[in-house]
């Protein structure tokens, strides 16, 4: 039996998603659109539940097309509030496309999101030691300059909490466990990995 982080318990697609995604490093722009979506929409909610609306977010954001969704209007608001599929939630769903618009903003800027957001780490996966989950943080002071710099930039459901989630979620930082046979694996991707970029200046 392989020993994994505690809180993917047993179902198969939450370990599915511990083992294959979680903490590994991501550089496609729409795919940390995707994560930024994704995670301001599980707030108040499991991450679980997110997971099994996931393939349905997909289809009703059209695969998280940022330049589609920036441009999204009353029409394509109420199409979503009456999909059945994801969160409807009103203020999730408007700050879904305030903030693609802020994405292109940041791509006109600094050339891509990637480079943006990965600046936080200075362009490398962060590696924590944690035995207990117990020790992980709900936010740190990377995440807590990012919910600032993204909320100065009209993002909203960017809080530090949530930030810190995409952080963990899409390998900025490795927060697997020790113990957890993921944790070399993932280190191992950081170290190979050499997609990251950055930019500017962290501030």
């Amino acid at each position: 039996m392989k020993k994994r982080c505690t809180w993917c318990g047993s179902d198969p697609l939450y370990i599915s998603y511990h083992d294959q995604e979680w903490g590994v490093p991501v550089h496609d722009d729409r795919h940390l659109f995707e994560f930024l979506v994704l995670e301001g929409a599980q707030a108040g909610l499991s991450w679980l539940t997110i997971l099994k609306k996931r393939e349905n977010y997909r289809k009703a954001f059209r695969a998280f097309d940022f330049e589609r969704i920036a441009r999204y209007g009353r029409q394509d608001i109420t199409r979503l509030l009456n999909d059945p599929g994801i969160v409807r939630n009103r203020l999730k769903i408007e700050a879904a496309i305030k903030n693609a618009q802020g994405v292109l903003a940041i791509r006109q800027e600094f050339g891509s999101l990637d480079a943006f957001l990965w600046c936080y780490v200075d362009g490398t996966p962060l590696q924590n030691t944690w035995k207990h989950m117990s020790e992980l943080p709900a936010k740190t002071k990377e995440s807590d300059q990012m919910s600032k710099d993204l909320k100065k930039r009209g993002f909203n459901f960017a809080g530090s909490t949530i930030c810190y989630a995409f952080m963990q979620a899409v390998g900025m930082v490795n927060d697997h466990l020790v113990g957890c046979f993921r944790h070399a694996e993932v280190q191992k991707m950081a170290q190979q990995d050499k997609s990251g970029v950055c930019g500017r200046s962290r501030r």
